[in-house]
């Protein structure tokens, strides 16, 4: 179903910051609207979709 609401944890392998955000199913993305880590990462991530 397109957009279907989903949670997602991102974390960033340079400084191991974490974020738990929602975002959108499109296709076969999730869209958070997340652009950058703290430590200013902009590649460098593990993205899981966690159970709501």
């Amino acid at each position: 179903m397109a957009g279907e609401r989903v949670k997602v944890r991102i974390r960033c392998n340079v400084c191991g910051e974490k974020f738990v955000l929602r975002g959108k199913r499109e296709k076969e993305r999730i869209d958070t609207g997340f652009k950058q880590c703290i430590c200013n990462n902009v590649y460098d991530f593990e993205i899981e979709e966690q159970p709501v």
